[in-house]
């Protein structure tokens, strides 16, 4: 398969998200949107289905031999270019009817992200950026902000009842107390929050790559970080730290204080 520039995979994902954001609109607050629970719990919808099915077929129309890795359909074999996709992150807000959702679609070559887009068509706000060439709201460029201390950031968090009771954040009351302002959007919604320069540090835990890629590479390329606890990079790490950059380290220490 004939490799393509970043900015040229960023456009291809733009064309998925165009369908995958039909769909989501078309099912959103439908009267008779059919909702399952998987076997971790979790749910999923008609439209995550047939999401994921179409941008599947899509992408195998336009690049045969691109490997895909979704969610709700499981990996397939295909060259050194990957396809990584959520139809709908944030499933739950999704199926009650609040509109803080977004099909999240990466490309990634040799193990390295190279584009990614989060759209969210209840908000009419696309996020997407191309390694190299920067990151974007809409049309507009976007960047992380200059705050350099903790006691003047907003933490974003995914939710405090499940870091207590897995223990993955020993630390988390600790930053959240030390910081100005706390907020628990969660899911793609705080990542893009911070990488547009409103908010300097977002946290999560329990995720999988369909879950991390294309918020990483939107965060990087509007100049923040992007790691796991761990401070690796990382899709398959499970937990996804997004800063301004300028607070990643400070952040990080007492994320995991009580556990060092």
């Amino acid at each position: 398969m004939q490799d393509l520039t970043p900015r040229a995979w960023r456009d291809f994902l733009l064309g998925l998200a165009d369908r995958a954001d039909a769909i989501a609109r078309r099912w959103f607050r439908c009267d008779d949107l059919d909702v399952a629970t998987k076997a971790d719990r979790s749910p999923v919808t008609a439209a995550d289905l047939e999401i994921e099915r179409e941008l599947r077929a899509m992408a195998c129309a336009a690049h045969p031999a691109l490997s895909l890795v979704g969610e709700e359909y499981g990996s397939s074999a295909g060259g050194h270019i990957k396809l990584i996709l959520d139809p709908i992150d944030g499933t739950a807000n999704f199926a009650r009817g609040i509109p803080i959702f977004a099909s999240l679609l990466a490309i990634e070559v040799q193990d390295e992200l190279v584009a990614g887009v989060v759209s969210a068509p209840a908000l009419g706000t696309r996020w997407h950026a191309a390694r190299g060439c920067g990151a974007f709201r809409n049309d507009r460029p976007i960047r992380v902000s200059r705050v350099a201390s903790i006691q003047e950031s907003q933490v974003f968090h995914g939710g405090m009842a499940g870091a207590e009771r897995t223990g993955e954040l020993p630390g988390l009351m600790t930053l959240l107390r030390a910081s100005k302002r706390q907020r628990g959007f969660g899911d793609f919604y705080q990542h893009m929050l911070v990488a547009e320069g409103a908010g300097e540090v977002s946290i999560d835990t329990g995720l999988a790559p369909w879950d991390i890629a294309a918020l990483v590479v939107v965060v990087e390329e509007a100049g923040g970080r992007a790691t796991t606890l761990e401070g690796t990079q990382d899709i398959h790490g499970r937990s996804l730290l997004c800063t301004n950059g300028l607070l990643h380290e400070s952040a990080r220490t007492m994320l995991l204080g009580a556990a060092q």
